[in-house]
């Protein structure tokens, strides 16, 4: 499976943003898009998830049936700051978000099953989200957006907030996923894109540059 960007250009004002990108992402690797603060990697997120207008470009997804034009409904977007409703518990949200995503949801796993790719204690299910740290919304926000199998997976600096061994564990959970999907992942930090990536790109003067570890 590929996912194909043809042509994409993004501007705020007289400030390009994103310049006439071309590239191809696969399933099977994680990449890792890194640049300094303020280079554009929401913006590209943000493009690829229709939450903001263009000014040119399309996106593709191409399997052995062919190619289609990439929806929003074949993307799971975990951003930087997680927004949950925290008058729920994590339980209450959990059981709401599989029930109203049954045609997409393992049925073969439970609730309790799902709390456990992500190290959710017992304790925890049952607390209120907004008595949740912002590491622990994190790991129910990567959670929601994985069990609904979304094709493309957007990661928008989801590890910053998360201490080491929660930090090992997510990373654990990205590469078991990456073979049934496209996963992208944007950080400003190398060490953690180096340790987890299989392929580095730079966005740097709007354009997206593969690079070779070796060379970095």
């Amino acid at each position: 499976m590929k996912l194909e960007v043809n042509n994409l250009k993004k501007s705020y004002g007289e400030k390009l943003v994103l310049d006439d990108i071309d590239f191809s992402f696969e399933s099977g690797k994680i990449y890792g898009l890194i640049g300094r603060n303020g280079a554009g990697k929401t913006t590209f997120f943000n493009s690829l998830n229709s939450d903001i207008d263009i000014d040119s470009g399309s996106f593709y997804l191409e399997d052995e049936y062919g190619k289609n034009s990439l929806s929003t409904n074949d993307i799971g977007y975990v951003v930087s700051t997680p927004i949950v409703p925290e008058f729920l518990t994590a339980r209450e949200f959990l059981e709401f978000f599989m029930e109203i995503n049954k045609d997409k949801v393992d049925k073969d796993k439970t609730v309790d099953d799902y709390f456990s790719l992500v190290q959710i204690s017992r304790e925890d299910q049952d607390k209120l989200l907004k008595d949740y740290s912002h590491g622990m919304k994190n790991k129910m926000q990567i959670l929601i957006n994985v069990i609904a199998h979304p094709r493309v997976i957007l990661l928008d600096e989801p590890l910053t907030s998360l201490d080491v061994v929660v930090q090992d564990e997510m990373k654990k959970l990205f590469k078991s996923l990456k073979n049934k999907h496209i996963i992208i992942f944007s950080t400003h930090i190398l060490e953690i894109a180096m340790d987890l990536c299989d392929e580095i790109i730079i966005l740097n003067n709007g354009k997206l540059e593969l690079i070779e570890k070796s060379n970095l």
